[in-house]
């Protein structure tokens, strides 16, 4: 039995520790085109701020590869899948057979057509080799614009900030984390990116990056006309699920590649886990990407379960979104801002203090919250969203009042202390 994994995060890891505790022998390799043993792809921003070493990068120990006797084929990268003779096509023409595959190749970042964006100083900040580039040329340069203002472009140009760098954001949508947080929750975020000296333009675009000599950007235009002074560029609009590998094979892509509770695709023996894959939302019911860290690692383990013969069902997830700039934690999770009738908004707001706690309740149970300023409740309404519990006894508790274990179904209370 050969596994092959492709990939090499979080999905990749917990597939490989599953599969080492059904299946202590037969043979496992992972193929990644990124040269680095896996490492916490949430903490690039802090590596580049200074605020973490590359040791803490690491998300396993060094030793990883060698205890779960696992063949890596770093710095290689896969570049077709033929599912009738079960081999993975590498670049330099190699052929690697597979009994059981898992593709967890991620997300990919999305890259606008924007004119002059093919520059040696235009950047993604989606890996660490991106940082590696960011960080060579940042003694050099004084001004950098941000494209795209969601979770990556702000924990991008907090990062540039720390080290000095004057930044500006250029959002499309009319607000900051437009698609994680409602109206409020952005507004409250970008008054902080303001104070933090950063210039936030909403509303605008990127129609040109601007160069010298044909070599070195000097600046970007907005579709409006405006020029904005910059020595890079970093483009963080946002990722796509990596189906790259799968294009010419017969296994079927959505948004992502689809997977059943199993997180097989339609061909047997392929798994696919993590930000490629249509994951189960628990909240709306829909298969959809929902590309968190944590849930890579659980949709890793199901598949790594199933492909060593342990029979696990992935019980679903949700999006849960959480962010700090300039000491202001967020936390967002499952739906922050419903558009159709049918929803109840429990909220509480200070816009002066930067203070704003939002829960949606549909049907008497929880199916988001947003909580900005203080966070201090975020930890049990995920709970209750999780469980499903119906919350019509305590629901003036939620925000306003002492919301405990006292505050939970006599069932749900007893369990609680059992599993403490």
């Amino acid at each position: 039995m050969d596994y092959i994994i492709i990939g090499n995060s979080a999905a990749a890891i917990g597939a490989v520790e599953a599969i080492r505790k059904n299946d202590k022998n037969n043979l496992i390799k992972i193929i990644s085109e990124e040269e680095y043993m896996v490492y916490s792809r949430p903490l690039i921003s802090y590596l580049l701020a200074e605020k973490v070493t590359t040791k803490r990068m690491y998300f396993r120990e060094k030793d990883f590869y060698e205890k779960n006797k696992v063949i890596k084929l770093l710095g290689s990268r896969a570049i077709g899948i033929n599912c009738d003779q079960r081999y993975v096509s590498l670049e330099n023409k190699e052929m690697i057979k597979f009994d059981k595959l898992l593709i967890s190749t991620g997300g990919k970042p999305i890259i606008p057509g924007i004119k002059g964006l093919k520059n040696e100083r235009v950047f993604g900040f989606t890996t660490w080799s991106d940082v590696d580039k960011i960080t060579r040329i940042s003694k050099e340069v004084k001004e950098g614009v941000v494209i795209g203002g969601g979770m990556i472009g702000i924990k991008a140009a907090e990062a540039l900030c720390e080290i000095g760098i004057k930044v500006t954001i250029v959002e499309l949508a009319d607000a900051v984390l437009s698609r994680a947080l409602d109206k409020e929750a952005s507004h409250i975020i970008q008054n902080r990116l303001k104070e933090a000296g950063v210039d936030v333009i909403t509303g605008s675009e990127v129609s040109e990056v601007t160069v010298k000599d044909s070599k070195v950007v000097e600046g970007v235009i907005l579709k409006d006309g405006r020029r904005i002074r910059c020595d890079f560029v970093v483009v963080a609009i946002g990722v796509l699920p990596n189906i790259d590998i799968v294009k010419g094979t017969n296994i079927k892509v959505k948004r992502g590649l689809v997977v059943d509770e199993h997180m097989e695709t339609n061909v047997r023996g392929i798994y696919a886990a993590g930000d490629v894959a249509e994951g189960y939302d628990s909240i709306t019911g829909e298969d959809r990407p929902i590309p968190i860290w944590p849930l890579a690692i659980r949709q890793g383990r199901v598949a790594g379960n199933n492909m060593s013969g342990l029979v696990t069902n992935y019980p679903g997830g949700f999006p849960m979104n959480a962010i700090e700039f300039s000491g202001m934690p967020t936390i967002s999770i499952g739906i922050t801002d419903p558009k159709e009738d049918g929803y109840e908004i429990i909220k509480k707001t200070d816009i002066k203090k930067g203070i704003h706690k939002k829960i949606i309740v549909k049907e008497n149970r929880i199916v988001g919250a947003v909580f900005v300023g203080e966070i201090d409740r975020a930890g049990i309404i995920t709970g209750l969203i999780k469980d499903k519990i119906d919350i019509r006894d305590f629901k003036k508790d939620l925000l306003y009042g002492d919301l405990g274990l006292i505050s939970l179904p006599k069932g749900m209370r007893m369990e609680r202390l059992e599993s403490a």
